[in-house]
């Protein structure tokens, strides 16, 4: 497990406090920290169009919709014989955050779905293994007849996403082949409305099993909301889904708005803290939010401004630790708000995948904390039951810079190569 930026030595072994760490304690043993993620295994294929090609297909710009087999075969076909697709890439929320989980945290996570059983050279199948981190375990992956999904990324001028899925395989996954001790085990089991978008497909039924069990094993279960018409279109389902078994809520201002009916971004997860215990919440060129709970003696306060927004005050606590609302005799809510790294790239070309990179970060630290506990389980960081190994205004600036790397690459996913040991991309994550 790489640690999410650059820390002092003195923070693991301070010579002040005797028996916090044993003397035949072996640092480079490998624990056995891990996050699970289910997915609707599909490749993204980004093209250009104009608002006019949207109209003509019936896509309404800026949602996802789902597309006939043949529809996507021929739209396809269609823009590659005029040259303008830009790119084929492995794809997925879930598939890119477990893979900048990977590539962050140098360790491992495990995938789950449906993926061709007879796989060749060149085919997507083979492409989306290959643009894959190895550190993604792939052999719980169900094998199936038929074709892989794509998902076509529509960008119209204004660098608007419109997504027409072509389903394949990709909702076959069925319960048997839900590895329920894989998940017991797990740092966290991450999640997507899209899998729970047809209640008669069999990944409604798997991904049901998957966060039942990971509610009876304590492990906190992570909520991406996909667009926000499916939102909207089955708000009440979600909600009662969020309530009773999601600990970490992830999101854009639009989900946010359709979810919760409140267009004020900090009311938003104001609202959304009633039913989880941590929120993440990106605002496009706005940066991203953090949100969260802690109980009122584990509070810290800020040692940056304090700024006043429709909640005043908001971040006074954000050097704070997330901890779980069950286990907070006097919860607080907490509030932390980032701006885009260094103002966002100078050029934007595609926006596809900063919400899932943001998301990997904020996984990230979460193993990070469960792998320091295993380590050095005397450590006074765990002296209670934080979710977080570091406070949401540190998760923020981590969430913030990884989201940054997406951006300004035309990938909806980080670099296998990133070189992580940069001081431009570790160092300047943290400052301590």
């Amino acid at each position: 497990m790489r640690f999410p930026g650059k820390r002092k030595t003195k923070h693991y072994f301070p010579v002040s406090e005797g028996g916090r760490v044993s003397f035949d304690m072996d640092f480079d043993r490998k624990e056995n920290i891990y996050v699970v993620g289910i997915d609707q295994l599909l490749v993204d294929i980004e093209v250009e169009v104009s608002d006019e090609f949207l109209i003509s297909h019936g896509l309404q710009k800026g949602e996802s919709s789902v597309l006939d087999d043949d529809k996507v075969e021929k739209i396809y076909q269609e823009l590659k014989s005029s040259g303008k697709i830009i790119g084929e890439y492995a794809g997925g929320c879930i598939g890119n955050t477990l893979h900048n989980y990977s590539i962050l945290s140098d360790d491992k996570s495990v995938a789950l779905g449906t993926i061709c059983e007879n796989i060749h050279v060149g085919d997507y199948a083979f492409k989306y293994i290959c643009s894959t981190s190895s550190k993604v375990d792939f052999s719980y992956l169900q094998p199936k007849q038929g074709k892989m999904a794509r998902a076509m990324c529509f960008l119209t001028p204004d660098k608007e996403r419109t997504f027409g899925i072509g389903k394949g395989i990709m909702n076959e996954l069925d319960s048997e082949f839900i590895p329920t001790a894989v998940i017991a085990g797990a740092s966290s089991l991450i999640v997507s409305t899209y899998l729970l978008r047809d209640e008669k497909s069999p990944i409604f039924a798997a991904t049901m099993k998957a966060i039942q069990t990971a509610k009876e094993n304590s492990v906190p279960v992570i909520f991406s909301l996909g667009t926000s018409s499916l939102v909207s279109e089955k708000r009440d389902f979600f909600l009662s889904i969020i309530k009773d078994y999601v600990s970490v809520l992830a999101m854009n201002e639009l989900e946010a708005s359709a979810l919760f009916e409140e267009e004020d971004h900090l009311l938003a997860g104001q609202k959304a803290l009633d039913y989880v215990d941590m929120a993440l919440l990106t605002v496009g060129k706005k940066g991203l939010y953090i949100c969260a709970h802690v109980d009122k003696s584990y509070a810290r306060e800020t040692k940056d401004m304090i700024h006043t927004k429709s909640i005043a005050g908001y971040n006074e606590f954000e050097y704070s630790r997330a901890m779980l609302k069950s286990q907070c005799e006097e919860p607080m809510k907490i509030y932390t708000h980032i701006n885009p790294y260094m103002g966002g790239p100078g050029e934007i070309k595609n926006t596809n995948g900063a919400g899932d990179a943001a998301l990997a970060a904020v996984l990230h630290d979460i193993s990070a904390n469960n792998y320091h506990k295993q380590v050095v389980p005397n450590s006074p960081k765990h002296k209670n039951n934080f979710l977080t190994y570091s406070s949401i205004h540190q998760i923020c600036k981590y969430a913030n810079r990884v989201s940054f790397e997406v951006l300004r690459q035309n990938s909806p996913r980080l670099y296998q190569g990133l070189p992580l040991k940069e001081k431009s991309l570790e160092e300047s994550y943290w400052e301590r």
